[in-house]
């Protein structure tokens, strides 16, 4: 055997036994990859401990998002931007219940810090700590005032606590009665005419459950026109209540709310007096993943399907 054919036949084994015997181990080393692969996303779908967040409605928000602005404690502390219309809104109350239960009149002035009660149950818990911090002091007066004891001056004393009670008493009622008077003589419950508030497609209704959507959904276009749908004055506009995003509440009696939610631009400010079928905003997705109107009513604060309102199409 010449030396060429020794060096072909070198090569030719060389060939057989690295190169093709590397083949089916690169296909080995590709199906362990792709194992190792299956088997960790299959380990780390098994270790979420929550279940993934969805999308709703409301946007980039959770599907609850809307329910966990809502305000279920009995007290609460007054934030930056917010109005006692907005906070009644938020506590699905009716605001002459919490502006009566806070010593309120109009315009219902509040301020940030301020502490608010939401419920009978708060103010008489913190009437009774009151009472209770007040029992205490006057306990601890009348032990000094004992040790002290001199009947002229016990007497004087009580007679000016009385008056000064009688005078407090006076005033107090005084106080309620001109509440009353207000209630009394707001302006008429009754609103002539609804409107729509857009022309647009409703795209989610209005549902009872308790996570449910509380209004109607319109679809639209950005920019577009969203009208007054009655008569009324702006008592809230801002975006301070989560999952609402530009939001304009329009006061149009002391029974009867509505809502104009995820607008872009607002062009009205509070205190403004509306006409029905004034343009109040322009639509947007403020607070949602697309251009929308979310639109609400509410009667005495509590939800209520806005189609028993509106005009039949």
């Amino acid at each position: 055997m010449t030396e060429s054919q020794q060096n072909r036949v070198l090569t030719h084994l060389n060939y057989c036994f690295y190169e093709k015997a590397t083949i089916p181990f690169a296909r080995l080393l590709f199906k362990l990859l792709c194992c190792f692969i299956l088997l960790s996303s299959l380990v780390a779908c098994s270790s979420r401990n929550k279940p993934a967040p969805v999308i709703n409605i409301y946007g980039n928000e959770t599907k609850n998002s809307h329910v966990k602005s809502n305000i279920y404690s009995p007290e609460y502390k007054v934030r930056n931007g917010e109005t006692l219309y907005s906070i009644a809104w938020r506590a699905n109350s009716d605001v002459r219940q919490v502006a009566k239960l806070n010593n309120l009149s109009p315009p219902y002035r509040i301020y940030p810090g301020q502490k608010l009660f939401l419920t009978a149950k708060g103010n008489s818990l913190s009437k009774r700590k009151t009472s209770k911090a007040s029992s205490g002091k006057a306990s601890n007066k009348k032990q000094n005032k004992s040790s002290n004891f001199t009947t002229p001056k016990t007497v004087k004393k009580t007679i000016a606590s009385s008056k000064k009670q009688a005078y407090a008493a006076n005033i107090t009622g005084q106080k309620s009665s001109n509440q009353k008077n207000y209630y009394n003589q707001s302006f008429s419950q009754k609103i002539r005419r609804w409107q729509w508030p857009v022309n647009g497609k409703i795209i989610d209704r209005f549902s009872t459950a308790a996570q449910g959507n509380k209004g109607l959904n319109f679809a639209g276009s950005r920019g577009s026109s969203i009208k007054a749908t009655a008569n009324g004055k702006v008592v809230y506009a801002g975006s301070a209540l989560r999952g609402y995003g530009r939001l304009i509440i329009i006061k149009h009696n002391d029974d009867y709310l509505s809502a104009y939610a995820h607008n872009d631009k607002i062009l009205v400010k509070e205190q403004q007096q509306i006409k029905a079928g004034d343009i109040i905003a322009r639509m947007g997705d403020s607070g949602a993943q697309s251009v929308m109107l979310h639109f609400e009513i509410r009667f005495r604060g509590k939800s209520v399907n806005p189609l028993k309102y509106l005009p039949k199409k």
